[in-house]
């Protein structure tokens, strides 16, 4: 385990705090890892929607990049919104010169609904991007997206899965099933196993920031030298107490509260 545990985010900046780089660096902080951060987009949002966005200029993001590892190596990285191809371009160039566990949350559409990304973006986090993380963590809906094929059941989570690790080449995908009827199910399917978490159903509209905040949970694990499997075992329990917990800041899709598990 490293002496004190650095893990950064790549990620677009939410006013409120609830999602974006403030939820990740909230999560960093909540599980004893030291956080750092390189903005890809200033957002004007709040709880009820996007009311607009400002994508930093490329070579913007690529200086914060280099500042950071000119100076101190994370052990853990994770992406969130990245909305260009440029964008996408230096952090895989980054990802391929620094041997660290890199983590996507493919953000694709805001709780809200609002789009996040541009659709060439998109074709590449498919083809160049996904391929060199050790984890992808999609929602149903990212997951659809992405794989291109509908899913209504456990069986075509399963079918997308083998999309994410055949096709596309990740070493590991974690789909995120509380779309799903039922109890809140996520799945980790890795080339050789498959590994199901489930909790109770939480009946909550704020949910504002979940991918943001259980991604950066099993990043700063990552960071800590936990296995994915134990990394993604405590950003579940974090996440579901997060959710159970929350706030009730905001007037429409709240966030969670980063604070509440007291847990490992």
């Amino acid at each position: 385990m490293p002496k004190f545990p650095i893990a950064l985010t790549i990620a677009g900046n939410d006013p409120t705090g609830g999602a974006g780089i403030l939820a990740d660096s909230k999560t960093f902080h909540a599980r004893g890892v030291y956080g750092m951060a390189a903005v890809t987009s200033l957002t004007a949002q709040n709880t009820m929607g996007v009311q607009d966005v400002f994508n930093v200029p490329a070579e913007f993001l690529e200086k914060q990049l280099h500042s950071i590892f000119s100076d101190e190596l994370p052990h853990a990285m994770k992406s969130g919104m990245i909305a260009t191809v440029d964008m996408m371009e230096i952090v895989a160039q980054t990802v391929k010169n620094h041997d660290i566990p890199y983590v996507i949350d493919p953000v694709m559409i805001a709780t809200s609904g609002d789009a996040l990304i541009e659709e060439a973006a998109i074709n590449f986090l498919r083809d160049t991007l996904i391929p060199t993380a050790i984890s992808v963590t999609p929602n149903i809906h990212e997951a659809e997206k992405i794989a291109d094929k509908k899913i209504e059941s456990t069986e075509d989570v399963r079918s997308v899965a083998n999309i994410f690790l055949k096709e596309l080449g990740v070493q590991s995908v974690i789909i995120k099933g509380g779309h799903l009827e039922g109890d809140a199910v996520d799945y980790l399917f890795t080339r050789d196993a498959t590994m199901e978490l489930s909790t109770p159903r939480i009946e909550t509209s704020n949910t504002h920031g979940t991918g943001c905040t259980f991604s950066a949970a099993i990043t700063a694990e990552l960071a800590k030298g936990k296995s994915l499997e134990e990394s993604f075992s405590v950003a579940k329990k974090y996440i579901s107490s997060a959710i159970e917990h929350n706030p009730g800041i905001g007037k429409g899709n709240g966030p969670v509260n980063h604070f509440s598990y007291k847990g490992e």
